[in-house]
């Protein structure tokens, strides 16, 4: 069956080399029909590639591997089958996004990812030895908690290309947006990823890292609010996604924790805690061995409360074997049978309700590696 359009904007069937013509004109003009026929992949995958390319079509066709002036005939050619104006235009570049373009945006994301998770299915049918995986973490976790996991997987699959990307909670979520990663690993700022199912891999706290012979190590006593209150502070760069937890306990108690200095890295936070800057607080992970030549560990897990990272991935992607492997990995609690659950639930609550009686795991520092909840 073909559908063609005639005098007058009739619509007319073709079936069987006849033709049957509608008795009156067609209810949606020339173009809407045309968007329906004509609309490529390859054109909604040069949209996406201009978008996440700032707007810029020489650097979208240099992503591409193709020439500028091909990206701007197909994105013309789009435009003119649905038409509608996705961009705005200062001259010959483009100026900004239509409302009309930021939702057909959306749904063309929708779609690409869909045609990732179609070809996904067909890889799975000629081997599960080849692929990538990108992961978009913090810095305490790929620094302290990953490498080992990252080596057993590459153990098991030494031909799955890794790509692994730090950044802020926020810069984790830009790349989510981006449909850059397959996993997203951080902790709290849940509000940045409602795209994402959130699944909770393990608890930690917080632990205090001072010179040696500092006077808070020297306390006979379990160290406060109130001690760490007299000194100045060197620790993680807070979210700008919601507030800090360990701005929130110094509240609770009437205090105002006087930060110096705020690094995204435990390694440079300690760097400065060497230097005399302040007393450090970091993720109870990143107090290493190797620190404790020069550097105390004063324990403060009283003092803030238990943080869990989680491990994040879309909802309607496609969990190939290696991927589910790695998740496992990283969450050794979540079972096959777990994860169609997870799947099925309609909402994050509902995820986070399968995991209320699970103990998960704690990670501490030197010494203490990783142990079940109580």
């Amino acid at each position: 069956m073909h559908i063609a359009l005639g005098y007058k904007n009739l619509l007319y069937v073709v079936c069987g080399g006849g033709h049957v013509k509608l008795t009156r004109p067609l209810a949606v003009p020339y173009w809407t029909v045309r968007a329906r026929v004509d609309m490529k992949l390859q054109q909604l995958k040069y949209l996406l590639a201009i978008v996440d390319n700032g707007l810029n079509i020489t650097a979208a066709a240099e992503r591409l591997y193709t020439s500028q002036p091909g990206v701007s005939k197909q994105l013309k050619l789009l435009e003119e089958e649905l038409g509608l104006q996705i961009f705005t235009r200062k001259g010959k570049s483009l100026g900004g996004v239509t409302d009309a373009g930021e939702k057909v945006i959306e749904r063309a994301r929708v779609i690409m990812q869909e045609v990732e998770n179609i070809r996904s299915v067909a890889s799975d049918y000629y081997g599960e030895e080849e692929g990538s995986l990108s992961i978009a973490t913090t810095h305490t976790q790929a620094r302290y908690v990953l490498p080992e996991i990252i080596g057993e997987f590459r153990a098991r699959y030494p031909k799955i290309g890794l790509n692994l990307h730090q950044g802020t909670s926020e810069q984790i979520a830009d790349m989510v947006a981006a449909n850059k990663i397959d996993f997203a690993i951080a902790t709290g700022s849940q509000d940045l990823f409602a795209d994402l199912i959130l699944v909770p891999g393990y608890h930690w706290s917080r632990s205090i890292i001072v010179p040696k012979g500092h006077e808070l190590a020297a306390l006979e006593r379990k160290i406060t609010l109130h001690d760490l209150a007299q000194h100045p502070l060197v620790t993680y760069v807070f979210s700008f996604g919601g507030q800090s937890s360990l701005k929130r306990a110094f509240e609770d108690e009437g205090l105002e924790p006087d930060v110096v200095f705020t690094a995204r890295d435990a390694d440079v936070i300690k760097t400065y805690v060497r230097m005399g800057l302040g007393v450090g607080i970091v993720a109870s992970m990143a107090a290493d061995c190797a620190d404790r030549k020069d550097l105390q560990v004063v324990e403060a897990e009283q003092l803030f409360p238990q943080s869990t990272t989680w491990i994040g991935f879309r909802k309607d992607s496609v969990l190939r074997r290696y991927m589910f492997d790695f998740l496992q990995l990283f969450a050794p609690h979540v079972t096959t049978d777990l994860v169609k659950e997870i799947r099925n639930a309609r909402s994050q609550d509902d995820v986070d309700r399968l995991f209320e009686n699970t103990d998960l795991p704690v990670r501490g520092g030197c010494g203490d590696g990783v142990t079940q909840a109580a």
